[in-house]
């Protein structure tokens, strides 16, 4: 005990020590090196003096590439685990397909204007895409309902062992996260940046939303968890996303999951998926990795059933 004791002085002295200035704590005084003050300022202000993880040129070197691709990995990795999430649905689609609300005004002010430019090629041209995309809008509705069934389906707001994940965006990727916000329920959203700034949409969970530099991070972000996709009408992004795990559950990189398309229609006109088979650049068996549907209940149905099936019955 006595010892213990002693040693609690040797502590407090050592203490007090240290509050004193250490010599580090100044510089070298200007009477024994009048040049002291302009030599320390030059070497604090040289870019090589700034520490490394806070030296932005540092980091976007070519030879530190490697430790980018990591943190933009880790980060998300570390968080969705802290935040207890096990599985995800993850849907893509296009940015470009909206409420059909917000379709009908841009419409209204493009027939204002070919009424004042008639003939005005462009206009015409720009007024059909839109009337296009109308057409589509349905499928906002489908991917919004899509998104409260599958946020239903846990046993409350703060299960988040199956949730929802998107691109992050507008469009489809927002009429899903809309709908799990509808029911009260987390989704999550996994942004990339761009030339132009990108914003998130509203209805992603917010300690669920996260932003990367790399695509190819992303789309590892999208496969790691994912017990289904649901691929609504989209464009490049979404043949490339698509396309990509289409090719490694085919290559068996990857264990199969259900992958399932909205919209037999569309995707039939946009893709020639027989052709392939056809000109023997896919096997006939390849067909029977994605499936169609029109509902978003025939896509939830079609997934509980694949994995009720394959003996992983996800609720």
């Amino acid at each position: 005990m006595q010892l213990k004791s002693d040693n609690k002085k040797i502590f407090r002295k050592v203490s007090k020590v240290h509050q004193k200035p250490m010599p580090w704590q100044h510089p070298k005084p200007e009477e024994e090196e009048p040049a002291v003050r302009e030599r320390i300022e030059a070497i604090m202000r040289h870019s090589n003096y700034i520490q490394a993880d806070r030296d932005p040129d540092f980091l976007k070197r070519d030879e530190v590439r490697a430790v980018r691709l990591e943190v933009d990995y880790l980060k998300a990795e570390l968080l969705l685990k802290e935040h207890g999430i096990e599985y995800t649905i993850v849907a893509f689609g296009s940015t470009r397909i909206v409420e059909s609300s917000e379709i009908k005004r841009h419409i209204k002010m493009l027939k204002e204007r070919l009424s004042n430019e008639s003939g005005n090629a462009e206009l015409e041209k720009e007024l059909r895409i839109a009337e296009n995309l109308l057409a589509k809008s349905h499928y906002y509705d489908t991917a919004r309902r899509f998104g409260s069934i599958v946020g239903r389906s846990g046993k409350g707001p703060d299960d988040a062992r199956v949730t929802l994940m998107t691109g992050g965006g507008p469009g489809i990727m927002e009429a899903v996260n809309r709908g799990a916000f509808d029911v009260g329920a987390k989704s999550i959203g996994l942004n990339i940046t761009l030339p132009h700034e990108q914003y998130p949409n509203p209805y992603i969970t917010p300690e669920l939303c996260f932003q990367f530099h790399y695509f190819a991070i992303r789309k590892m972000h999208f496969l790691r968890r994912a017990k289904a996709l649901v691929i609504f009408p989209g464009g490049f992004g979404t043949m490339d996303e698509c396309f990509e795990i289409l090719t490694l559950v085919q290559t068996r990189k990857v264990d199969p999951i259900p992958i399932v398309f909205v919209g037999e229609s569309y995707w039939k006109n946009m893709v020639n998926f027989e052709g392939f088979m056809e000109e023997g650049v896919i096997d006939p068996e390849d067909m029977d990795v994605f499936t169609f549907v029109e509902t978003a209940e025939e896509a939830w149905e079609t997934i509980l059933r694949w994995h009720s099936d394959s003996g992983t019955p996800l609720v």
